[in-house]
C-alpha cells in the first residue's frame, strides 16, 4: 500500500537536505499515514481507514465519516471509501422511509 492519506490525499514530497556548505542531497518527507478504525453512526460499525494526522481533524471538522464521505463527490474520493459512499446512501434511504 501507498502511504497516501484517503481523506486528504497527501503524498511523500520530495526536498533537499542542505549542509552547512550549501550542499543539496535528496531526501523525502514522509506523510505521517496511520492504519485506524473510525465509527461511522450511519453503518452502526467500524471503518477501517489508512489516514494521516492532518486527515483525522478534517474528519472532526467535517463531522465524523459519515459526513464527510456523503458530502463529498464521488470523483473526489479515494476509491476505496466509494463503496463507503453507496452503504451510507442506501442506509440513509432505509432510514428516511
Amino acid at each position: 500500500m501507498s502511504r497516501q492519506c484517503m481523506i486528504t490525499g497527501t503524498k511523500r514530497m520530495v526536498g533537499n537536505n542542505r549542509s552547512h556548505a550549501r550542499n543539496a542531497t535528496k531526501r523525502t518527507f514522509e506523510v505521517n499515514v496511520q492504519d485506524t478504525s473510525v465509527y461511522s453512526e450511519i453503518l452502526k460499525r467500524k471503518i477501517r481507514i489508512r489516514v494521516s494526522a492532518r486527515g483525522l481533524r478534517t474528519l472532526d471538522h467535517k463531522g465524523g465519516i459519515d459526513m464527510f464521505v456523503s458530502n463529498t463527490a464521488k470523483t473526489k474520493l479515494d476509491p476505496a471509501l466509494r463503496p463507503i459512499k453507496v452503504a451510507i446512501e442506501k442506509a440513509q434511504e432505509r432510514a428516511a422511509a
